[in-house]
Parts: structure tokens; C-alpha cells; sequence
């Protein structure tokens, strides 16, 4: 049997969520997470050790190279292979091409498909890496593996139109075993039994919702079986919060905080404020970012107006007329607003 861990999109050296006050603290916890990994594959006995482009945000500089190539040496039975990703791509003096890797580590680093044999493994390894941040030929279509009795990987990186778009179709029937992906940061299937994308280690903004770790791999008579662990230490994670005529700032803040505590402190949140609020209230966004990591929170609250009792209140007066004006038909949601705006102005003029 042999074991397999297939990560991608480490992106060491980004600071999520820049500005905020534990940008920082998310930074060092991407490198952690990286060795928590690397510790893994030493529990889990793990042979192989896949890494599908994009281990760093952008070009490593020579001592953060050192680190990584410290946690490699620190693998007892594991041989590790990468592709360089549109982010850590291999400019022209880049800290990678030179750098004298351990001799557990395989680097596909050729701007052309190449492949590596490990005959311990019984196993073959195919890519190529980035020489550019864009790459808009699909160049997964042409490749294709050599017959042999080997257990065949490709480790690819791309998957939209800016980065080497892939044909589902094409890369199914290429003769690969497994196929381990990178750039999607959402863990996900590509093609069953086939080919997967690890998503992120860790989530890197708040587009990353959900759970993010990586692929475990077992591979028996050339059979794969697939499992993914979670690994990262938080997540983003959007929620909404109902509002009503009866709240105050501190009663949503109270439901927002509760909220938060419910879901795990230790995530990152988008909070919406949804439902139909007394038409003199204010949201207070400030305050409401005081219960957590608070990223952004969206008032969506629309005011409780009561038509037919200030119509009847403001009958032969301009309010009155004025709610008159659109009832003629179902209203649009263009219309709606305006209804809105417009008797918020007209009844709370100082707000």
C-alpha cells in the first residue's frame, strides 16, 4: 500500500484579512498549519507528500525557503513533490530555481510537462510549473501518460480562464491515476475517483467559506481511496441576524454576539442584518464589530412602515398622497425602495 497527502494553495507569507487587528496572528497561522501537515504525514506514514502549486503567496524569499526545507528534512519516510502555482510562479532570479533542496524533496519545475520516477513507490509523478502569473492555454489537454505498470499522479494548477483552463473530458481519459489539483481554494471533486482539488490549507479571505485541510490518499493495486481532512484553524463563515421593529442597538448587538459564540469565536464572520426594523432605527455597524472578527456587516433591514395606518393617519395630506402614488400595481423592487426612501424622508426628516 502506498499513502499519499495531497495539499495546495498554502500560500505561506500572505496576511489575511489586512487591516484587521489579527491579520497578523493569520499570517503565522499559515505557516503552523503547514507544519501541523508535515507532522501528519509523519503520524499517518505517508509516502508521498503532493503540494499542487501556490506553497507560497507570492516569490519566496531565500530564508522562508530554509524554513520550509527544515520541515521537509524533519519527514522520516516521505518524499515531497511540487509545482511552483501562479502565485509562487518562477520569475527570472526567483529563490527556488537554486536552492539545494533535501533530497526528499522533487521539484517539477520545468515550464514543460515532465516526469519523475520513484521505483521505491512504484509511482510516477507529471507536471510543469509557472513561469508566468497567467497562463490562458489549456496545456492539461495535450498531456498524457506513458503506459506502465507505475501509479501514475499528475500534480496540476489551474482550472479558469486566466490560468490554464481544463477540459473535464479530456483530462479523464489522459491515462492518469490520480490527478491532484491546486488554485481552487474550495475543497472539491472534479472528476470522481479521479481527479480533486485540495482547496486552501487554510482559508485565505472571506471568499474561503467552509471547511479547508487536505486529501489523504491510500492507493491498493492501483485502487484509490480518497478521504479529506480538516486541518485549518478557522473559518469564514456568513451569517444572518433577523431584526425587528422591537431591537435596539444592543439588543442586535446581543444577538449578533450571540450568534458568534454559538458558531465558534475562533471564526471569522460576514454578518447580514435581515428582517423589518421600527423605520427610526439606526444600525449601528461600529458597534456590532466589537462582538468578534467581525469582517463586514450589511444592513439589509428594510423599515416597518404600516401602509394602511398611515394612509388613513395622512389621508389629504402629501404622506397620504404619496403612498397612494404607488398603489396602482404590484411594485418592483426599484419602486419598493422608493416608497421606502421616500417616507423615510417625509416622516423622519432629521434622522
Amino acid at each position: 500500500m502506498m499513502r499519499f497527502m495531497h495539499i495546495a494553495d498554502v500560500h505561506l507569507g500572505a496576511a489575511p484579512d489586512h487591516g484587521y487587528i489579527w491579520s497578523k496572528d493569520r499570517g503565522r497561522e499559515l505557516w503552523e498549519t503547514f507544519r501541523e501537515c508535515i507532522a501528519d504525514a509523519n503520524e499517518k506514514k505517508v509516502d508521498l507528500l503532493l503540494i499542487a502549486g501556490d506553497l507560497f503567496h507570492r516569490q519566496p524569499q531565500q530564508r522562508e525557503l530554509k524554513e520550509v526545507n527544515y520541515l521537509f528534512s524533519t519527514l522520516e519516510n516521505t518524499v515531497v513533490a511540487l509545482i511552483a502555482g501562479n502565485h509562487d510562479y518562477l520569475a527570472p532570479g526567483s529563490a527556488y530555481l537554486n536552492y539545494p533542496w533535501n533530497e526528499n524533496v522533487v521539484c517539477l519545475f520545468s515550464s514543460e510537462c515532465e516526469r519523475v520516477r520513484l521505483p521505491e513507490l512504484k509511482t510516477e509523478i507529471y507536471g510543469f510549473s509557472y513561469y508566468q502569473q497567467e497562463i490562458t492555454a489549456p496545456m492539461y489537454d495535450s498531456i498524457a501518460a506513458e503506459k506502465s505498470d507505475y501509479f501514475k499522479i499528475l500534480l496540476a494548477h489551474g482550472g479558469d480562464a486566466r490560468h490554464i483552463p481544463i477540459n473535464r473530458e479530456k483530462l479523464s481519459n489522459a491515462g492518469f491515476d490520480y490527478i491532484a489539483l491546486g488554485h481552487i481554494h474550495k475543497p472539491q471533486v472534479f472528476i470522481r475517483n479521479l481527479a480533486m482539488y485540495a482547496g486552501a490549507l487554510e482559508p485565505i479571505d472571506c471568499n474561503d467559506i467552509g471547511s479547508h485541510g487536505y486529501i489523504l490518499g491510500e492507493v491498493q493495486r492501483k485502487k484509490v481511496k480518497l478521504s479529506f481532512v480538516e486541518k485549518a484553524h478557522r473559518q469564514y463563515r456568513n451569517i444572518e441576524v433577523p431584526v425587528t421593529e422591537q431591537d435596539t442597538t444592543f439588543s442586535v448587538r446581543e444577538k449578533i454576539a450571540q450568534r458568534v459564540r454559538q458558531e465558534g469565536n475562533q471564526h471569522t464572520y460576514r454578518i447580514a442584518l435581515t428582517g423589518a426594523r421600527h423605520p427610526k432605527f439606526c444600525p449601528d455597524i461600529r458597534e456590532y464589530q466589537k462582538c468578534g472578527r467581525i469582517l463586514e456587516v450589511e444592513d439589509r433591514t428594510v423599515p416597518a412602515f404600516h401602509l394602511e395606518e398611515l394612509k388613513r393617519q395622512y389621508q389629504g395630506q402629501l404622506i397620504g398622497d404619496y403612498i397612494e402614488s404607488f398603489e396602482s400595481g404590484a411594485r418592483n423592487p426599484v419602486e419598493q425602495k422608493a416608497l421606502e426612501y421616500g417616507l423615510e424622508a417625509l416622516l423622519y426628516p432629521g434622522k
